[in-house]
């Protein structure tokens, strides 16, 4: 019996962070491709550069860049709190910077994380 995209994607969004990146290294293994965007993407031309400012960014990715080794449990406990990851899991991503927090967040959301990790020590890029 096949499995739908509908339920794939369902399966997915159930997931931990560092679940979801552990899929995406064993998808990458197993089918001998890189989750990398393309190259040609970039290549594209003046065209489609001048398109892709004329849309307003809604949704930011907030990326932890470093710490200081001082501040780490500081930042593995904001981080907990951002995401509701488990110890582990927000000790792993914090000890594989750089390393994406959250994906998907809203402007005032991403200014509030960026703010709070800041706060504990942890220089963090919103893009």
């Amino acid at each position: 019996m096949a499995v739908s995209k509908d339920e794939i994607l369902e399966a997915i969004s159930n997931m931990t962070v560092m679940q979801v990146v552990e899929l995406i290294s064993d998808m990458e293994k197993k089918f001998g491709v890189t989750a990398a965007a393309p190259v040609a993407a970039a290549a594209a031309g003046p065209a489609a550069a001048a398109a892709a400012p004329a849309e307003a960014q809604t949704e930011f990715a907030v990326t932890l860049k470093e710490y200081p080794a001082d501040k780490k449990v500081g930042v593995i406990k904001v981080i907990r709190e951002l995401t509701g990851l488990g110890l582990k899991e927000a000790k792993d991503l914090v000890e594989g910077v750089p390393s994406v927090v959250k994906e998907g967040v809203n402007k005032a959301d991403s200014e509030n994380m960026k703010k709070k990790l800041e706060e504990a020590g942890a220089k963090v890029e919103v893009k």
